[in-house]
């Protein structure tokens, strides 16, 4: 071989060299992008695509225009219907009515005569200076001179029991502190100013100790009815004390809900909330301990759709094209499900569980066929696969709530809650947050009156009777 044609093979080889080398640093470059494209829409995940709350969205969704693309007007819509506060009966008037007269014209200065028109009625409401009952009892002491000592006149039960702060004082300082959300400071301050009295701080926590003790009974009795219920709903969210993080279980009955902080957040907990024979459908998320809990004891589960609906919408974000083409498939077999269930009232009961499981057939075909072999894609398959059956439980199971709303409704108010007072600092304020919520979301719940449960809550635990239920009529 001439050496031109040896240059020429040696410089050929150090092409192809090169060329490998650019090939192999465009794929490492082409992975690069997209893993970081996979990482910016994971960091986009917004309250649609996730269970983000919709306060986290950075940028709020436009406005929906008006019909003519003007700007919408502030207040009531054209054509909403006018909404009045209904008068009170004339029973509830504690002054009763006063007629106000008109005699002469304020035009013209005539004398006016009596008009067969309906008369304008203005109901003022207002409060009078709080009544405030303050009562000294004195309990007189005897000397006996057999066992030489003294004895003092024993008091009332409700008297030595409440001490300083009477029942009804005691229910509002628990109702300011547990459903206003309020601090010491500022129920203290409301005292002072309104109400007319000064408590110092430490009275009010042992006011609110007493209230904790008082619930005990009423917040065992739901808490042992747990494990009994056909169907229950649980949710959880994070928890501070003393700046250590615990967590909030919440477990919504149908009559009742339940709030407990642990530890743990874990199927451990359930365990021993449930425990291992709980005969019920569990409505939640996907979390892994209610996998775990699913798992172990063989329990019904109802994961909820609307988390799953969001993880498919996740999808379509992806950069790869395969994964937004499968998310779309999947998108559309919901949107077939979701236009069944409601248009329910078109068919009657026997087509509709026909329909329905056929909706449910075809979204789990799209889910488990032609997958993509994307990560993304691969794992929501793989979720229909193991955990199919346990997305549609609603189908055949009466009452069973398609979605894990109710209990993600019940806990809101202690999201709100932990916002404001930024969590407890003692066991003792961990007890008082599970049974004052209990007790606020039950009441809410069969509409009763919080206060009034609280009110016959203190006074039975005041005479040393038994606790109201939370129970309701059931």
């Amino acid at each position: 071989m001439s050496i031109t044609a040896r240059k020429t093979c040696e410089r050929c080889q150090q092409l192809k060299r090169r060329v490998a080398e650019v090939e192999a640093e465009a794929a490492a470059l082409r992975d690069q992008l997209e893993r970081a494209q996979q990482q910016l829409a994971a960091a986009s995940k917004n309250s649609s695509t996730s269970s983000k709350p919709p306060s986290s969205d950075i940028v709020k969704p436009p406005r929906t225009p008006t019909a003519d693309g003007s700007k919408r007007s502030a207040g009531a819509q054209p054509g909403h219907p006018r909404h009045e506060r209904a008068l009170l009966p004339q029973e509830q008037l504690t002054e009763g009515s006063i007629t106000h007269v008109l005699e002469l014209c304020p035009t013209c200065g005539h004398g006016l005569q009596p008009a067969t028109a309906v008369p304008r009625v203005v109901q003022q409401i207002d409060i009078r200076e709080v009544p405030i009952q303050s009562v000294e009892h004195r309990s007189l002491a005897g000397w006996c001179p057999h066992c030489q000592q003294q004895h003092f006149a024993p008091l009332p039960s409700d008297i030595e029991c409440g001490g300083l702060v009477g029942p009804r004082l005691t229910t509002l300082i628990a109702y300011m502190k547990g459903v206003c959300h309020a601090s010491y400071s500022t129920v203290r301050k409301f005292l002072r100013d309104v109400v007319g009295i000064t408590i110092s701080r430490g009275q009010l926590c042992k006011v609110i100790g007493k209230v904790t003790a008082a619930l005990q009974e009423s917040y065992q009795e739901v808490y042992e009815q747990l494990g009994q219920q056909r169907l229950l709903n649980v949710d959880e969210t994070g928890h501070k004390d003393n700046g250590e993080p615990l967590w909030t279980w919440c477990f919504r009955a149908e009559l009742f809900t339940v709030f407990k902080i642990d530890r743990h957040r874990s199927g451990d907990v359930l365990i021993e909330v449930l425990g291992r024979d709980f005969a019920g459908v569990l409505g939640c998320d996907y979390f892994s301990a209610y996998r775990r809990y699913m798992r172990e004891c063989n329990v019904l589960v109802q994961f909820c759709l609307a988390h799953l609906i969001r993880d498919i919408k996740f999808l379509t974000t992806l950069p790869d094209a395969r994964d937004q083409e499968y998310g779309e498939r999947l998108r559309e077999g919901v949107r077939a499900l979701f236009h069944l269930i409601h248009r329910r009232e078109h068919y009657v009961p026997a087509a509709f569980q026909i329909y329905l499981q056929q909706a449910r057939r075809n979204l789990v075909q799209a889910a488990t066929t032609a997958v993509p072999a994307t990560r993304h894609s691969a794992n929501m398959a793989q979720r229909f696969r193991q955990h199919g059956e346990a997305y549609f439980r609603f189908i055949t199971t009466p009452g069973l709530a398609p979605t894990n709303n109710l209990a993600e409704q019940a806990i809101r108010f202690v999201v709100i809650d932990r916002r404001i007072t930024q969590g407890t600092r003692s066991e003792g304020g961990q007890r008082w947050c599970e049974r004052i919520w209990t007790a606020i979301a039950t009441c809410c719940q069969q509409g009763r009156s919080v206060f009034e449960f609280l009110f016959q809550v203190v006074e039975a635990y005041f005479h040393q009777q038994p606790s109201p239920t939370l129970l309701g009529n059931s």
